[in-house]
């Protein structure tokens, strides 16, 4: 196996300095004074030898890896994917790379990841936290790393975040749905205490109660596995005949309903109407295009890269932590009468 070159090595090829050679890789030739023909010899025999900087070495000298580490639940699902590409954009404009992964939801998992992103020193996290991750953001924040967190926060955590108004967005469209004439409303949901379900829970049950309706509701465990999420809706369906509108608590539910309602054979609007929570494109080229609940995606994004950016680029502990709620947009369409 080819040993991998070190500045060492140039250094001891060009018969000079390994200090020499840092100051010239690191841009700091002109400070140093160090002459334009000699940078020139140096950076030819580099380019040359193909060396590439050990970045981990790197960061263990400057203290700045220029890493952000992103932490959402599923990077396919078109929400998460969306900021994260509008926050990985930013970055690198701003010279910062992203590393990201999945978290399935899961606290082990993002422990896990959490762990990695530190042994490989990245400069600050965004993260959509799981349940019980409280201890391991704490940590973070301890340690001097900036966290900022965005769809959720953790009540017992003191940091930054970025939300919406999840408690008004429910509670919006289930008034919606009231003053179209729908009586038997239903709200299928994870099982979830996560602040974001908490709020749409409780947003669904103040409409309801204020109209003096009855409260139909379905939580679900949090699965990948699809089937494990169609079954139950399925089998709520079966059981409440006579529910006349749905309103979904995110598009993974909204999306795996349309597949149980399409089976089913059941009319939309004539013989449930639906709204769901997060815009999809799947909902606009659907038939009928369903009501959804849309998250400004771009301020989501925007708000939480420039939150870290100034974080990371301020020497001094900057104000107290922001946290910021967002209003969101309910798209009216076909799926209400």
């Amino acid at each position: 196996m080819k040993k991998k070159l070190s500045i060492v090595d140039i250094a001891n090829s060009l018969n000079i300095s390994k200090t020499t050679v840092s100051f010239i890789l690191n841009g700091r030739a002109r400070e140093k004074r160090i002459s334009e023909e000699l940078v020139e010899r140096v950076l030819k025999y580099v380019k040359e030898v193909g060396y590439k900087p050990n970045s981990l070495a790197k960061s263990l000298r400057t203290g700045k890896s220029n890493i952000i580490g992103l932490l959402v639940q599923d990077i396919s699902n078109n929400f998460f994917a969306s900021i994260a590409r509008q926050i990985e954009d930013r970055a690198y404009k701003n010279g910062y790379k992203i590393i990201y992964s999945s978290t399935d939801n899961d606290t082990q998992k993002t422990q896990e990841l959490i762990a990695m992103f530190r042994d490989r020193h990245v400069d600050g996290y965004i993260i959509v936290p799981p349940e019980g991750i409280e201890e391991d953001i704490s940590a973070l924040i301890k340690d001097g790393l900036p966290v900022v967190l965005f769809d959720r926060y953790l009540p017992k955590v003191e940091t930054d975040y970025v939300v919406v108004d999840n408690l008004f967005s429910t509670y919006n469209a289930t008034r919606y749905l009231i003053d179209k004439g729908y009586k038997n409303i239903a709200f299928i949901s994870f099982n979830s205490q996560q602040t974001q379900m908490v709020d749409r829970f409780e947003g669904y049950k103040k409409a309801i109660n204020e109209s003096k309706l009855k409260t139909c509701i379905k939580e679900i465990d949090f699965h990948q596995d699809e089937k494990l999420i169609t079954e139950p809706i399925l089998a709520f369906l079966n059981e409440h005949k006579e529910t006349d509108a749905i309103l979904f608590g995110n598009n993974h539910l909204g999306t795996c309903g349309l597949k149980v309602i399409r089976e089913l054979g059941i009319k939309v609007p004539e013989e449930l109407a639906l709204i769901s929570f997060d815009d999809n494109v799947v909902f606009e080229l659907c038939n009928p295009p369903v009501t959804a609940i849309a998250q400004p995606i771009d301020d989501i994004a925007d708000k939480v890269i420039t939150i870290l950016l100034n974080r990371l680029n301020t020497s001094v502990e900057v104000e107290a932590k922001q946290h910021i709620t967002l209003p969101t947009d309910l798209r009216i369409r076909n799926s209400t009468r």
